[in-house]
């Protein structure tokens, strides 16, 4: 390989060597004993000859230190370019690697992305904005944001606000609820009901194919006017779960548009709900520990005084834990 010395201003070493065909690695010395080495490759490459390649540099880098290694950590390769792609980060920016092979479905709206993946372990998995919302494989979220089977819907009447991949409103008529209403925004659901439908049958059965059944409705408006005619109307609710949208990652909700909306939706939530009543919604990740505490605060601000739980739960595709909460 030809070796070009790269000037770092006395910030250790930098070394590219590049190969036939265009391949290259990268060699990184920092000052303060750090030492990376890139190996960039093509898929046709021997994977057997690469791993021997990597095996004799990591001998002759132990000959050549002495032995002085404190430890040597070898990362699965990085898939650059392909047609699906494969890496989505955790709520805390943690880098996962998902099994997704194909491309389902993909379409941008007036207001966001739309996609939904194929995952060989977790099933069709949709994304929002690069956002990974949920997999065929997740009841456990549908589950936990509806209280964990602890809770009796036969005969009463809930509100959904969200929930357009249609997880929890097929769930949920199986209860024999009163009457489900369920209310997203429009601009942005039709789209994601279409979309769900057709490709996450796994998480909502049938239900999707009619806004209208024995037991509930989906309307496709706003849901912040409709929620202020409710409010107006004195109707009130036995349950309400909040899946628009979770626990902002801002640690600054007065900037924050979104903390904005969240309260707003939080007011007017336990404004519709019976005095007996309970609300559910999701959290975030359980890492992030400072938004959660924020949205906590956020129960204290409210129109009327609440108690709350909160409950953890791990939802097999996010790949980390996630806190439910309920309030009354």
């Amino acid at each position: 390989m030809t070796e070009t010395v790269h000037e770092t201003n006395g910030h250790g070493y930098l070394g590219t060597f590049v190969g036939k065909n265009g391949r290259l690695a990268i060699l990184r010395v920092h000052s303060h004993a750090l030492v990376t080495i890139d190996l960039q490759c093509y898929e046709e490459d021997n994977i057997a000859q690469l791993d021997n390649l990597l095996n004799a540099l990591e001998t002759k880098l132990k000959v050549i230190l002495n032995g002085n290694i404190a430890r040597i950590k070898r990362l699965p390769a990085l898939v650059r370019g392909a047609e699906v792609d494969r890496y989505w980060p955790t709520a805390d920016g943690r880098l996962v690697e998902y099994d997704m092979d194909q491309i389902v479905y993909e379409e941008d709206s007036a207001y966001q992305n739309i996609k939904i993946l194929h995952s060989q372990q977790y099933g069709n998995v949709l994304i929002l904005d690069n956002d990974l919302n949920l997999a065929e494989s997740d009841l456990a979220y549908t589950q936990a944001i509806m209280g964990n089977g602890r809770e009796n819907y036969a005969g009463k009447e809930v509100l959904i606000l969200g929930g357009g991949d249609g997880g929890i409103i097929s769930e949920m008529v199986k209860q024999k609820p009163k009457m489900i209403t369920m209310l997203d925004i429009s601009f942005m659901c039709s789209k994601v009901i279409d979309a769900c439908k057709k490709y996450m049958r796994g998480t909502c059965g049938s239900i999707l194919d009619n806004l209208k059944g024995d037991c509930y409705q989906i309307l496709v408006e706003d849901c912040v006017p409709v929620l202020k005619k409710y409010v107006q109307e004195g109707k009130t609710f036995d349950y309400v779960i909040n899946d628009l949208t979770a626990i902002p990652i801002s640690t600054q909700p007065e900037e924050d548009s979104t903390w904005e909306f969240l309260r707003l939706i939080l007011d007017l939530s336990i404004k519709v709900l019976h005095p007996s009543g309970k609300y559910f919604t999701q959290g975030n990740a359980q890492t992030l520990t400072e938004a959660l505490s924020l949205y906590e605060e956020q129960l204290g601000k409210l129109s009327c005084p609440v108690a709350f739980s909160k409950e953890v739960t791990c939802v097999p595709s996010y790949l980390e834990q996630y806190p439910f909460i309920g309030s009354k």
